[in-house]
This record gives C-alpha cells, sequence and structure tokens, in this order.
C-alpha cells in the first residue's frame, strides 16, 4: 500500500464479502474498495450463487481473477450452490435437531466452505467486530444463521437489497432479494444487527463509462479489467436495462458504509417480510432493524476511485 497515512488499530474491523461477483458488472468495483481499504481487515471473500446453474463457481472464479489483477492473496470460499429450500427453513424453524450444535459437529454435505468458515470467524475469540457485507442473495448467511443460530449477536451484516420499510410496492423485481426469497426473510426475521440498503439507495451510485475509461482504467491491471469486465457486459443483451453509458456500482455502498456508518442517513424500523415479487410488507412481529435512506455517492466513488490512483495509478 502507498497511503501515506495510518488506521488506528482501534478502528479496525474484520470483515467478510459476500458477492455474486460474476452476475453484473459492479460488484469487482466493491470487491476492489474493500481490498484497498486500510481500515477492512478482509478475513476471506465468498462466492454467492445467482439462481442460474454453475453461478456460484462463476463468482469464484470472477473473485480470483480481481485477486490476481491485484497481485493479492485473500481466502476465497464457495458458498452454497443455490438458494435455500423450503426444507431448510422448514427444519430450522420446527426444532431440526441439529440447529445449534456447532458447524464441526455436522456432516450435512449441503453445508458450504463459506457457510463453515462464517462461522468460524464469527465464533473467534477477537475484540475487533466482525461485518459481513452482502452484495447479492444472502443465502450463505442465512444458511449459517440456520446452522449456528449462536452467530446472531456475534456479527453486523450489511446488505444491499429488498426494496426496504414496508410497505412498499416492487416498483421493479429487486434482483438480490428475489435470487433467494427464503433466506432474505431468514435474515431479516432472524433479530441479527442487520443494515439494510434498499433498492432506492443503491441505484443512486451513478457513474459514467467515460469516468470508468478516464480515471479507472489507467490504474493497472485492475483497472483494465474494470473497465473492460464494464464495457463487455454493457454491451451484452443482459444488460438492456440500463441506460446505455452509465451504470449504478450499487454494490460498492456496502463497502462505503463498513468503512464510514456515516456516509448516508439511516433510521431504524422494523424488518420488512419479502413478497414473492419483492414487495416489502408489514410484518408486525419482525425485528427492528437499521434502514438506509440515502447514501453519499459523491464520497463512495472517489474514496474508491482516490485508493485505485493511490495504488495502482
Amino acid at each position: 500500500m502507498k497511503f501515506e497515512f495510518d488506521i488506528p488499530e482501534s478502528k479496525k474491523i474484520r470483515v467478510i464479502v459476500d458477492t455474486d461477483a460474476a452476475c453484473e458488472a459492479d460488484d469487482p468495483f466493491a470487491i476492489a474498495h474493500a481490498l484497498l481499504s486500510p481500515k477492512l481487515m478482509v478475513k476471506g471473500i465468498i462466492a454467492e450463487h445467482f439462481k442460474e446453474a454453475g453461478s456460484m463457481e462463476r463468482s469464484y472464479h470472477e473473485i480470483e481473477t480481481i485477486l490476481d489483477c491485484m497481485g493479492m492473496d485473500v481466502p476465497v470460499l464457495k458458498g452454497q450452490e443455490g438458494p435455500l429450500s423450503d426444507e431448510e427453513v422448514g427444519l430450522s424453524q420446527s426444532g431440526d435437531e441439529h440447529a445449534g450444535c456447532s458447524c464441526s459437529d455436522r456432516t450435512d454435505d449441503n453445508i458450504s466452505e463459506a457457510v463453515r468458515f462464517i462461522i468460524d470467524e464469527a465464533l473467534k475469540e477477537d475484540e475487533k467486530p466482525l461485518y459481513i457485507l452482502c452484495q447479492g442473495a444472502i443465502t450463505n448467511v442465512a444458511k449459517a444463521l440456520l446452522v449456528e443460530p449462536k452467530i446472531k449477536d456475534k456479527i453486523t451484516v450489511i446488505w444491499i437489497g429488498t426494496h426496504g420499510e414496508a410497505p412498499c410496492k416492487a416498483p421493479f423485481t429487486e434482483f438480490n432479494a428475489t435470487n433467494d426469497i427464503p433466506a432474505a426473510n431468514t435474515v431479516l426475521q432472524s433479530g441479527i444487527d442487520l443494515w439494510l440498503v434498499p433498492s432506492h439507495v443503491y441505484i443512486t451510485v451513478n457513474i459514467g463509462l467515460a469516468e470508468i475509461q478516464r480515471r479507472i482504467r489507467p490504474c493497472g491491471r485492475i483497472g483494465e479489467h474494470l473497465f473492460r469486465n464494464m464495457v463487455d457486459y454493457n454491451m451484452s443483451p443482459f444488460a438492456g436495462w440500463t441506460q446505455g453509458e452509465s451504470w449504478s456500482l450499487g454494490d460498492s455502498p456496502a463497502i462505503a458504509i463498513a468503512i464510514n456508518p456515516g456516509c448516508g442517513h439511516y433510521h431504524y424500523a422494523k424488518a420488512p417480510l419479502v413478497a414473492e415479487d419483492t414487495s416489502s410488507e408489514v410484518k408486525e412481529d419482525n425485528p427492528i432493524i437499521r434502514i438506509y435512506t440515502d447514501v453519499d455517492s459523491r464520497y463512495v466513488l472517489e474514496d474508491f476511485i482516490a485508493k485505485l490512483e493511490i495504488n495502482y495509478g
């Protein structure tokens, strides 16, 4: 690192990044931001599925590509291969005989290495708090909670997902929630320390392709990868919903908020229940969570670009 400043040791936090990195083109920007931020002690990066066959593996390989481009070595873990099943959620809620058992005692083949990693890191004796920064479906966190409920009081989850406080009719299908609605509701109802960044907030972190070309592309192999990956995806049929020459780096607030929780406004309200169409519905017995109402996109983008320029420019 080429920073000419230090971070007080007491300010540093442990983080695990949970990402569907190969899904669209914004996750890689957020991953790089986390890796370049000295406050964040990145303990591991978890590959998340996006409800397509082989999608978790594709995310895994994209994470490896990002690390190679940055010349960094961080543990990369394979997550659950797909959404939670109704059986998985139902067994836990009905008092599955395994619920609450130590993960190391479980023989369930459906527990991924990522879920084991979350549980092990959460249960470590460490004075530094643990944050899980979720940039996609929230399957891995939900599975970890179902396997080992004791981690609930040992982690903070920042999730990019849902349409926010209920009631709210879905203006569009919210991608991260819809990729595993049972997992979304498992986490929302769990009582975990959850900081939610809903759709009307994360779509505001806008950047033009021209700015990516001028300011990010020159920053070494990672800059070239971020630019080329974005441009290629923008020209693909999967990007038909975009505006053409701009993008919302919607996953980046998870990183920026971990660095600076005050980079946006928030309030506390009941967690929503995610309906099948991803509308937010009222569920009176849901716990209170932190819900962000805006983020400072200037801070989010400039902090990332400055760190890229300092280290790779």
